[in-house]
């Protein structure tokens, strides 16, 4: 899937909720998107969690 593609259907998503739910329907929907590309990919090996992790406590950064 093209990121274009894949642009366009996070926004159709979050379109909908918003639509459907209101405000925090919109919000909760972003956020479990958010999680649920995050665990994607933690679970291919493409994101490590725990150097994100140290990074948002300030252990670690980029150069």
């Amino acid at each position: 899937m093209s990121p274009a593609l894949a642009g366009t259907a996070i926004g159709a998503v979050l379109a909908l909720a918003a639509l459907a739910f209101g405000f925090w329907g919109f919000l909760l929907a972003g956020l479990l998107m958010a999680a649920g590309g995050a665990a994607g990919r933690a679970a291919e090996g493409r994101l490590d969690l725990r150097g994100a992790l140290d990074a948002l406590r300030g252990k670690r950064s980029s150069p």
